[in-house]
């Protein structure tokens, strides 16, 4: 039996509209007329490079600003990088992925001739109708990484370090890691970036001929040897974007590389960002749940580095 199984006629109806005409998640919901024309295909890669690009911009505008105020977000001492000011880092950081957010809000539906959330396939009564199998797997993934860890030997300190030096920043990070930043993560890796990069591939393999081209044109579903390398790309840069929390140590990122890979898989499954944000939410506070326990409510943070 699947983990992400249907119980009844809505969820057999969800299902279907996650898949296309031969069984492939589509990147659109059938509208329920059986003549009319699909929808573009869309996230595609113009639309995941803007968002891509107006994160990154922001991001740098919001440093340089932080710099001119002598708040520079991180040094470099002795060969090694060390984050200042978290509190501030971190308002930076969500300054920007909450403007980034409601900038795509108004941005998208303009491109896209349908509503954000809809174009996205945030879907999330999908993900509240298995909300419970979902933060399961999400809790699996965090014991399964915990276990992991333990056969990885650690840096003697690390950028991410930095948050937990006061009680206080230790519960903003907490805060910010289990439910900010999963909802932005998965908006821009498992939103953007896996459809963009799926319908490119299947665009670059397509045959030059007319049924070919007829047939893309006339229906929105992934093949899938489009998703599977589309999960390993975006999983591959989902480990990149926090090597920097890890030390760059390979068998971390080889970790965060998997997680990203379940959490593919549940997009593509349920066919809802909102569900891969759910596990990635559960599993991030799993491991801040870990360190919660092991320093007593963080209020003997010195046990971290025991």
């Amino acid at each position: 039996m699947s983990l992400f199984s249907a119980n009844g006629p809505e969820d057999v109806t969800r299902q279907q509209e996650a898949l296309g005409s031969e069984g492939t998640p589509s990147t659109e919901a059938p509208t329920g007329e059986e003549h009319e024309a699909p929808r573009r295909r869309v996230p595609h890669m113009g639309h995941a490079l803007v968002f891509v690009a107006f994160t990154g911009l922001l991001l740098i505008l919001l440093e340089l600003v932080l710099v001119a105020m002598g708040r520079a977000p991180g040094a470099v001492h002795g060969g090694v990088a060390k984050l200042l000011h978290p509190k501030m880092q971190l308002a930076m950081l969500a300054a920007t992925y909450l403007t980034t957010l409601l900038a795509s809000w108004f941005f998208f539906p303009q491109l896209w001739q349908r509503r954000f959330l809809d174009g996205l396939q945030w879907r999330w009564p999908a993900a509240r109708n298995q909300a419970g199998r979902l933060i399961a797997l999400g809790l699996m993934l965090g014991v399964m990484v915990q276990i992991a860890t333990n056969f990885i030997t650690p840096p003697k300190s690390r950028p991410i370090d930095a948050f937990f030096l006061t009680q206080a920043d230790a519960w903003l990070i907490t805060l910010f890691g289990t439910i900010v930043a999963p909802v932005f993560e998965e908006v821009c890796f498992r939103g953007f970036l896996l459809p963009a990069f799926a319908i490119a591939y299947d665009w670059l393999s397509l045959p030059r001929t007319v049924e070919a081209r007829s047939r893309w044109q006339t229906t929105t579903t992934l093949t899938p040897a489009s998703l599977v390398f589309s999960a390993v790309l975006t999983s591959v840069l989902f480990a990149l974007m926090h090597a920097t929390q890890v030390a760059h140590l390979w068998a971390a990122l080889l970790v965060l590389f998997t997680v990203s890979l379940v959490l593919a898989f549940v997009r593509v499954k349920t066919g809802s960002v909102a569900a891969s944000a759910l596990v990635h939410g559960a599993y991030n506070g799993f491991v801040f749940l870990v360190v919660i326990i092991q320093t007593g409510g963080y209020r003997h943070l010195e046990r971290m580095t025991q």
